[in-house]
């Protein structure tokens, strides 16, 4: 970097100055933003528009200010330059899906022959834990998401009486997970309580209250676990306080064989349980899900979103069975909701083919997850990009890396805030090692813990 000696730079892999940026690190750290500063790499990958070779960024406070080449940027912005050499700067990756309460369970369940048998089997390592076990798994899991990468995650849980107890130390929209399946009679008791606990708990790094809305939603578990009673009330209180929803939807056969056909082991389970099983027979998840909560069905339904908004306010995990009549239904829709594939997790079950290509092409927006550690090995968004790739390898590596950038951000109606770099976003910045070639696919690949800012803070 000839010719820039005479501005305050620092630069991480000059050796002679790593000191000097370590004090200035451990300072930065201890402010709860930074001072404005200007962050310098051999590109940015704004995800807003064309690579930006020796490119910048300006950060003041928590929000970028100005993006573009270094020399514009360094003469139209004040404040110190930490240049990250031959390194590609990019937003931060934002996890659609995920449940950091089983971050302890790593490891703890083999495959198993059948989805119901893994329900059972973690129905019993959850019957082990306690609340301090659940704490300490999702920090946990908190902690391992960050080193990974991730600056943004969608955490499902079923314990939201905790998030007071909880730092996170990433930006979080809490869904509180959902299940009446032994008393739907008390759906509306339930959703109100948790409410209320969601309302009160504000930690720190939070989403933005986009569009009026809350930093929060509900999570009614799945169609088999969650009654239509919960389902409706989850939408009142959507329509009410402008919350998102999220569900787990058409994941696995037994699933479809057990509402289309009233049969197979998923059938049984419930029934054996006491769930009432007058809804299976007769339509597909989806079109039990569409005709009751989302885009079709009667005209005398609940409106889950108002008419002007492109997607629904669900962000519908999985929707791994469809059918051909399903594809029908989404076709016919007027509306979309977002939808989150989970690929180590998929592969895990061996679920039937995620079609992607299919649902990209009626305007579905697609993102990312990890699901939990009793289904995955790590929390790794690199790793669910590099699976996502070898599941479609015609997709490009540009695209692929939206699924975890720009689109979970609009499926948390957070697009104007997070998932690229531009004037006015958060500082949420990651940055990789790079040497110039086949740029998104070197992100892909990245393996190593990468450089990271969250809301303009150096972690």
């Amino acid at each position: 970097m000839g010719g820039l000696s005479h501005f305050n730079i620092i630069t991480i892999d000059d050796g002679a100055q790593r000191r000097g940026y370590k004090a200035y690190l451990t300072a930065v750290r201890h402010r709860r933003y930074s001072s404005p500063m200007i962050v310098r790499a051999r590109t940015v990958v704004t995800m807003d528009g064309p690579l930006i070779e020796n490119g910048a960024v300006a950060v003041s406070g928590n929000r970028i200010v100005d993006v573009g080449r270094f020399d514009d940027i360094k003469t139209r912005n004040a404040g110190n330059t930490l240049d990250l050499g031959e390194q590609v700067l990019l937003p931060g990756l934002i996890n659609a899906h995920c449940h950091l309460d089983y971050t302890c369970l790593r490891g703890k369940i083999a495959p198993q022959k059948s989805f119901t048998e893994w329900i059972r089997a973690i129905n019993a390592e959850k019957a082990t834990l306690a609340p301090k076990d659940y704490i300490a798994s999702i920090n946990e899991g908190f902690a391992e998401a960050e080193r990974f990468g991730t600056t943004t995650i969608a955490n499902l849980t079923v314990f939201p009486e905790l998030i007071p107890q909880i730092q996170p130390p990433v930006r979080t929209c809490w869904f509180a997970e959902l299940i009446d399946i032994r008393a739907p009679e008390r759906a509306n008791e339930l959703v109100d309580a948790v409410t209320e606990s969601l309302g009160r708990a504000r930690p720190e790094l939070v989403l933005s209250e986009a569009e009026g809305g809350a930093p929060w939603g509900l999570a009614p578990h799945a169609l088999f676990t969650a009654s239509s009673n919960l389902f409706r009330w989850c939408e009142n209180i959507s329509r009410r306080d402008n919350i998102l929803l999220t569900t787990h939807l058409a994941e696995s056969r037994e699933e479809m064989e057990m509402f289309r056909h009233a049969s197979g082991r998923l059938y049984e389970f419930l029934k054996s349980i006491g769930r009432p099983m007058d809804d299976c027979g007769s339509k597909t998840p989806l079109e039990l899900f569409l005709d009751s909560f989302g885009s079709g069905g009667s005209p005398n339904r609940p409106r889950a979103i108002e008419v002007n908004r492109p997607y629904l306010s669900w962000i519908v995990a999985h929707l791994n069975e469809l059918a051909e009549s399903d594809f029908e239904l989404l076709e016919r829709s007027n509306s979309k909701f977002h939808v989150v594939h989970c690929p180590r997790s998929h592969e895990y079950f061996d679920h039937s083919p995620f079609d992607f290509d299919r649902l990209r092409s009626l305007g579905f927006n697609v993102c990312l997850g990890t699901d939990s550690l009793a289904s995955n090995e790590n929390l790794s968004l690199f790793a669910e990009m590099r699976a996502f790739q070898k599941e479609f390898p015609s997709v490009s590596a540009a695209e692929i890396l939206k699924l975890a950038t720009v689109n979970p951000a609009r499926a948390l109606r957070q697009e104007k805030e997070l998932g690229k770099i531009c004037r006015g976003t958060y500082a949420d910045l990651l940055a990789v090692p790079s040497n110039g070639r086949d740029l998104f696919e070197q992100i892909i690949a990245s393996m190593g813990k990468p450089w990271m800012m969250i809301a303009g803070q150096i972690q």
